[in-house]
């Protein structure tokens, strides 16, 4: 008796988890176009970029709403639906706000895939969002060809302490709470040149909920935060930057990494993803002669349920780096920002 074939979900998906983003130009191309709300208590739009939409709906109290759903990112089912749920819940710890419920969005073969599959993927997102204390109130799926699997979230916060990208100011400390890499990491699990530890390692950083680096970050004066996901660190530390009308300064060596990224990176494994995040942000990033062309490519390396990146006062980084790493988090001081500005930085 033969053993049955082990499912390799990554074969059922073209792009690899956020590394399917639409490019960013063509994005804003399509975006521009669209009316814009006048409801006074919509305090956050489309329009800065931002993590999640905000509505008032109390002089204290506002939503927060937020959507992202990806191909598959790891082989395994259970793995695959915790990473989505981890990388959904971000984008609401990143605003400073409290995920509260959420709804399934699946897309799944009519043939091909046992449902037992889908039972999985779902259970990891489900086991995710007890981890996170955030009730599952219903879904929605589809027939379609790839396998897709996300969550729309709602969260709360109070408006007065509602933190945005578009806070960043001069001699504010950047800090980054994941490794960079995962997006190469994955492209080479899909093209079976991954090595299983490696690919574990990257899961365990994928599949971490954002929640213990955002509850340490309320403790502080932050100005910005933004998570770092389908545009890697260097478009959305841009779309910071241009939020917030300043210049920042990245160091390439302080950047958190998985060093054998750079070695997949430097042998042509990269999502395609990467390529269309630096065509659509380069012409604001300039490198100094000294950086590896290496790390010009990881540094756009699409992510997936990627780190907080953090702007606050430089008195304040040291004390937040000490109480991520007393929470297990190992946080890195990247750059700064160096003045206002168009929207610009510079990586040495």
């Amino acid at each position: 008796m033969t053993a049955p074939e082990k499912i390799r979900l990554t074969q059922w998906a073209s792009c690899a988890g956020c590394a399917a983003k639409m490019d960013a130009g063509r994005l804003a191309d399509i975006l521009r176009h669209l009316p814009r709300s006048t409801d006074p208590n919509l305090l956050v739009g489309p329009e800065t970029s931002d993590d999640s939409g905000v509505y008032r709906i109390a002089d204290n109290l506002a939503l927060l709403n937020t959507v992202d759903f990806f191909p598959p990112v790891v082989d395994d089912p259970y793995l695959y639906g915790q990473i989505a749920a981890a990388n959904a819940l971000s984008d609401i710890y990143a605003m400073g706000g409290r995920p509260i419920t959420a709804l399934n969005l699946v897309a799944f073969p009519q043939t091909g895939l046992d449902l037992g599959v889908l039972h999985k993927i779902l259970r990891g997102g489900a086991d995710k969002l007890k981890e996170a204390d955030v009730a599952l109130v219903g879904g929605h799926t589809v027939v379609d060809q790839e396998v897709k699997y996300g969550m729309a979230i709602t969260g709360l916060v109070d408006p007065a302490r509602l933190i945005r990208n578009s806070g960043a100011q001069p001699g504010d400390r950047l800090i980054l709470t994941k490794p960079i890499g995962v997006g190469v990491i994955t492209t080479a699990l899909k093209q079976e040149r991954a090595e299983a530890s490696l690919v574990e390692r990257a899961a365990n950083v994928m599949r971490r909920l954002n929640r213990a680096a955002a509850e340490t970050m309320l403790l502080h004066d932050v100005h910005a935060c933004t998570d770092v996901t389908g545009y890697g660190l260097l478009g959305h530390a841009l779309e910071l930057a241009r939020a917030s009308g300043v210049r920042l300064r990245i160091e390439h060596q302080k950047v958190p990494h998985f060093p054998e990224a750079l070695d997949l990176c430097a042998r042509d494994i990269r999502p395609s993803g990467l390529a269309g995040n630096r065509q659509a942000f380069s012409e604001s990033v300039r490198f100094d002669d000294a950086v590896p062309e290496v790390w010009r490519e990881l540094l756009f390396d699409p992510q997936t349920s990627g780190g907080l990146l953090i702007a606050l006062p430089g008195a304040e980084a040291s004390r937040l780096l000490q109480r991520l790493s007393e929470s297990g988090i190992e946080a890195s001081s990247i750059g700064h920002v160096t003045e206002h500005g168009a929207g610009e930085i510079t990586v040495v």
